[in-house]
């Protein structure tokens, strides 16, 4: 790199991710020089029960502190911006992919209006959007386009931002959860496999498949890491705490003693496969890009309880793997700060930190 092309007083950092969920407040900020990437800052911090009901804020002051701690606590370094690109809860997106007849781009936006006013069950004036004609793994025919639209409603869009405006905090991008999880999750070299991320969050569990980096569905289920600690202290007569202690160090136990917590949890695990094969269904008969499922990729804070992959892989008889929010950040062969245990729970904000590098050094 040339002396005049580095970057001496970095006046305008690049935006950092923040994954904003009913439970949790997650950040991550990477920097960039040349093709190395590193993370500056990350941090975690509880959200008090209530104050994001299904991805609608109904605490806008507990939003508003939570933000300031987790600055203050986010590290090693501070966050040096306060431009932030935010996760949208994936409760209240749409995604759809429709088809086209091939015309040009004036065009497409009329006849993309038209799609989104049958497809999406709110009317055109009530939902932000944004679209992308697919390549032409995606294509119907020599006429014919596939077209990703993704539609989230004004309402919360607007509450959003209005919330952490006063916190101080200045949104330059919104995107969905699954998006910035494939962005993670995904390798910029995965060509055309087609994988399945099942994120298991504290309060509901998010579907994504994707075929190369592009989603093509996404659905949820209120199936959670948080009713597997209430089925464990239920069955064991122990508090919500000391349960959820238990499924942390303990985990499920192994498969060929099966664990009390193994048989508390387990109505649970059924529920959590039948929908992974429900989604397996949808896409093979609805959608079928593909001919295969190739890969299926488990994240979210629900990952790590010990003993669920492999009850996951012998139930589905499929590979599950831990997913690997690291493999599209040039670290340049360092060790994360974040191992990868923790970091599935970074997926999201390490996904929108991504993009927010990508878009920072675009306009720079």
């Amino acid at each position: 790199m040339g002396f005049l092309q580095k970057k001496i007083f970095d006046f305008f950092p690049p935006p950092f991710g923040l994954d904003m969920s009913d439970l949790s407040l997650k950040s991550v900020w990477l920097a960039r020089q040349g093709d190395d990437e590193w993370v500056e800052s990350y941090g975690s911090v509880p959200l008090s029960k209530g104050s994001i009901v299904d991805g609608e804020i109904m605490d806008e002051s507990a939003i508003i502190e939570a933000v300031h701690t987790l600055l203050a606590r986010s590290g090693p370094k501070k966050i040096k911006t306060r431009r932030v690109v935010c996760s949208l809860p994936e409760t209240k997106a749409f995604l759809r992919i429709v088809t086209l007849p091939k015309m040009d781009p004036e065009e497409a936006k009329e006849a993309i209006k038209w799609e989104i006013e049958a497809n999406i069950p709110l009317s055109l004036d009530q939902v932000y959007y944004d679209w992308q004609i697919l390549g032409s793994v995606f294509s119907p025919g020599e006429e014919k386009v596939s077209v990703l639209v993704v539609a989230v409603a004004r309402s919360m869009v607007d509450q959003f931002r209005s919330v952490l405006g006063k916190a101080g905090l200045e949104v330059v991008g919104l995107e969905t959860e699954s998006i910035a999880q494939a962005r993670s999750l995904l390798s910029e070299n995965h060509d055309n496999e087609t994988t399945l991320i099942v994120d298991l969050g504290d309060r509901r569990t998010s579907f994504l498949i994707a075929v190369g980096n592009i989603p093509v569905f996404t659905s949820s289920v209120p199936l959670s890491s948080q009713m597997m600690t209430d089925a464990i202290a239920k069955e064991m007569g122990l508090s919500f705490e000391a349960a959820e202690k238990l499924k942390i160090t303990a985990g499920l136990g192994s498969l060929a003693i099966p664990s009390p917590q193994l048989k508390a949890v387990q109505p649970i695990l059924e529920n959590l496969a039948a929908e992974i094969e429900r989604s397996f269904d949808f896409y093979f008969t609805s959608i079928g890009y593909s001919k295969a499922i190739d890969a299926v990729i488990l994240c979210g804070g629900g990952a790590n309880t010990h003993g669920i992959l492999p009850y996951l892989s012998k139930r589905l008889h499929q590979n599950i793997e831990l997913g690997n929010p690291w493999v599209n950040v040039n670290l340049d062969g360092k060790i994360p700060p974040i191992d990868r245990k923790r970091a599935v729970q970074y997926s999201t904000a390490i996904g929108l930190s991504l993009r927010a590098l990508d878009e920072y050094e675009s306009v720079a």
